[in-house]
């Protein structure tokens, strides 16, 4: 059996991750924005739950078998950050100083930037998903810090930015797999690439 005929094997759960993480970062977003109340929180933890979570943590374990590590790292991580951010808000948030809460951001922001750091032989929308990540976790930390609604909404609009890449590379992921070219271009790395999310 050919190499290419045993890679077939293994469907590429890349645009599924990257939906899961998108939607619910679109929909966590537009509240840390300000576009909506703390009361639209409701519909964010279950998708959480649902997609950003388990969703996405589905898409790392197919990557395992594919050799991804980073791929796998990074779905199963985010998928677990979206649970634990569920499961803080609906049960365990009380007493919890927002100083703690930012540190849980921060720390999140220093794994996300060297996952980012990791991206640099990938494609250019990859690594874009992975710099303004790191830069709303950076954003959002700081606004738990200092108390400054300011910081808070323009990490809100951080992951605005990140969730449309996210959308944009996933559909572009879809496109190459069912047509084996995508017209959304994706800034193609020059160099060999290293297993990642995207082709």
């Amino acid at each position: 059996m050919s190499t290419a005929t045993e890679a077939k094997k293994y469907p590429n759960p890349a645009p599924l991750g990257l939906a899961g993480f998108a939607l619910t970062t679109w929909l966590l977003s537009m509240i840390n924005a300000g576009w909506f109340a703390g009361s639209a929180m409701g519909m964010v933890l279950a998708c959480a739950f649902a997609f950003g979570g388990t969703a996405q943590m589905i898409a790392g374990i197919m990557e395992v078998p594919r050799g991804n590590t980073f791929g796998a790292t990074a779905f199963v991580s985010y998928g677990a950050f979206w649970w634990s951010f569920a499961l803080f808000v609906l049960f365990l948030h009380n007493d919890v100083p927002a100083s703690f809460v930012g540190w849980y951001l921060f720390v999140w922001g220093v794994f996300t930037f060297y996952m980012w750091l990791a991206t640099f032989r990938s494609p250019k929308v990859l690594q874009a998903v992975f710099f303004f990540l790191w830069v709303t976790f950076l954003l959002l930390a700081a606004g738990e810090w200092t108390g400054l609604g300011v910081l808070h909404a323009a990490g809100g609009y951080g992951g605005l930015i990140t969730a449309i890449l996210a959308f944009y590379l996933s559909a572009a992921e879809m496109q190459i797999e069912v047509y084996g070219h995508s017209w959304l271009p994706i800034g193609q790395s020059a160099a060999p690439a290293t297993p990642a999310v995207a082709h």
